[in-house]
């Protein structure tokens, strides 16, 4: 099986882990393949993707090999979803994208302050240099 969609996510952000904990209950996650950005077998170049973009901002691989960041991310997703298509259609509309487009500016600044899920699997993961100082 050939996904649909790949999300790229930080494996170590509880926000983060909480949202693609949630998408992989949805119906149509099963066409989606989930890559931790945080583990060891984790090769951005192997991806064709920045690797330090990548732990700045969601990324997302379209099954034509589109690769879509930060709010045209989420985009993505929601259509990919079922549930989620009327969201993908409303973030679509300019007013709308715009709002989303600041919010996600400002988690992008404040992300890197969130407490990591733990200490030990940080220390374990060569892509924690976005973890907040102790």
């Amino acid at each position: 099986m050939h996904p649909k969609l790949s999300i790229y996510f930080d494996g170590l952000c509880p926000l983060c882990s909480r949202e693609i904990s949630h998408y992989r209950k949805q119906q149509g996650s099963d066409q989606i393949r989930f890559v931790d950005i945080t583990s060891t077998e984790f090769n951005p170049v192997e991806e064709g993707i920045d690797p330090v973009k990548v732990h700045k901002v969601l990324h997302v691989r379209t099954a034509a090999g589109e690769l879509k960041t930060g709010v045209d991310s989420f985009i993505a997703i929601w259509e990919h979803l079922p549930s989620y298509h009327w969201l993908a259609r409303l973030a679509r509309t300019a007013p709308v994208k715009l709002l989303l487009t600041l919010g996600y500016q400002g988690f992008v600044v404040l992300r890197p302050l969130l407490p990591r899920r733990s200490r030990a699997q940080c220390e374990s993961s060569p892509f924690c240099e976005m973890r907040s100082k102790p």
